[in-house]
């Protein structure tokens, strides 16, 4: 919760979070007192001590707005002023005091996306629980605005402009398969669009993205690339200052040696880092001065096949040293990155790189960091300091990372584009 903090404060450095355990003496209860005063929302998770459930209940009436996670069913949650009761596992709740009925089917919408969001036990979602109930109930939060209905504007574009791509699309199976999947998924749920996206891509759903989306985003959609947290590139590799083309041999990494540049063993985002079997390719094109990164990985799909799937971004240095912006264009949707060379240690058995994104028609954007190694094995424990520092540099805990499976990975599609280049100056 208190790395929570600090991340509420990228969205908004007005937003202040204060976190306190309930194992406490009577000067910690004056001092939550004197807080809860001017607080807007009371967040309680995993409090089951009859001494805090009791003091909580004496003490927090004012509290226009408190949720539960994990605690004692002796404590209620309250929105806007009216209490509420929930179950979190079903997002079943039920009014101890009625509000009108629109703000009754605004706080119906609130609870059942903040519990969903608790439910998958991330770091971003944990904050998105606290961003939902901002927005909702003290002032809006401008990264939330993609969660806002269209309405009937959003039909009308997609019937005038779109007609041929959607009638498709709907005879196409995996296409029709896709929007199905996609209309049960919570718009911010990035695991849940993208797992069927890569289950159900098909040159139909493309075309349908590309026009509905890309072309004229009939959803009037609009995310952008987070700016925070800033990450600093390394600026020395073996006794020398970095430069562009270091930077790039960095990312070409074992690519000659092996038949890859880096496998990825474990990552902070798990919308895409949740993927097995992922392995990176980077290399330098015909064009003079042209670079491309190409990540081939698996996916288990929604109706259980394992099937090999393969992008290709374009990348572009960036003003500094270890930075670059990459672009795909992702089924049909184009994807822009900023990404960060945070450290490569310099035999090259691991590698950390940092990256902030948006799919800016999607309303969808995101960050994270992947840990990269040649084998797709963890780094050795001698090197954990060293990686603990490089993620503290990212802001995110070792404990944010989830591993990617790298057990079962034969025969992936790696061939290169004939012609291209490998590295200029840093060899493994």
């Amino acid at each position: 919760m208190l790395h929570t903090a600090e991340r509420l404060q990228w969205i908004d450095e007005g937003f202040e979070m204060l976190v306190f355990t309930d194992h406490f003496n009577q000067s910690n209860y004056d001092v939550i007192g004197m807080e809860l005063a001017h607080a807007n929302i009371l967040m309680i998770v995993a409090v089951v001590d009859q001494e805090s459930v009791e003091w909580i209940q004496a003490n927090c009436q004012h509290v226009s707005n408190v949720i539960c996670f994990d605690s004692s069913p002796a404590l209620t949650n309250k929105l806007g002023g009216s209490l509420v009761q929930t179950e979190a596992k079903t997002s079943i709740f039920s009014y101890l005091s009625l509000p009108p009925r629109r703000e009754l089917k605004k706080s119906k919408e609130v609870v059942r996306t903040v519990f969903e969001a608790w439910d998958r036990h991330t770091a971003d979602d944990i904050r998105f629980c606290l961003l939902v109930i901002i927005n909702a109930y003290v002032r809006p939060v401008s990264t939330l605005k993609n969660l806002r209905a269209k309405g009937f504007s959003t039909l009308n574009c997609m019937v005038k402009y779109c007609g041929p791509q959607i009638l498709n699309c709907l005879m196409d199976p995996n296409c029709r398969k896709a929007l199905q999947c996609l209309n049960q998924c919570s718009p911010v749920d990035q695991v849940c669009n993208y797992c069927c996206i890569a289950s159900y891509e098909s040159p139909k759903l493309e075309e349908f993205s590309l026009c509905v989306l890309q072309k004229h985003n009939c959803l009037e959609l609009d995310a952008k690339i987070p700016d925070k947290p800033h990450v600093m590139p390394m600026v020395r590799f073996r006794g020398e200052d970095l430069n562009h083309e270091i930077s790039e041999d960095l990312l070409v990494g074992w690519l000659g040696r092996l038949d890859w540049s880096w496998r990825v063993v474990a990552g902070q985002n798990p919308a895409y880092d949740q993927f097995p079997c992922q392995y990176q390719l980077f290399y330098r094109g015909k064009a003079k001065g042209s670079f491309w990164y190409e990540p081939v990985f698996q996916v288990r799909t929604l109706g259980g096949a394992l099937v090999w799937r393969r992008r290709k971004y374009r990348v572009k240095r960036g003003k500094t040293p270890g930075t670059f912006h990459f672009s795909v264009l992702d089924n049909g949707v184009v994807s822009n990155e900023f990404w960060t060379i945070v450290e490569v240690a310099d035999d090259f058995t691991w590698g950390l790189f940092h990256y902030h994104g948006a799919a800016t028609v999607a309303g969808q954007s995101y960050s994270g960091a992947i840990l990269v190694c040649p084998d797709g094995k963890y780094p050795e424990e001698s090197e954990r300091h060293r990686l603990v520092s490089a993620l503290d540099r990212c802001r995110i805990k070792e404990w944010e990372l989830y591993s990617v499976d790298n057990s079962s990975c034969q025969n992936p599609p790696l061939d290169l584009p004939e012609g291209s280049c490998l590295h200029h100056k840093i060899r493994v």
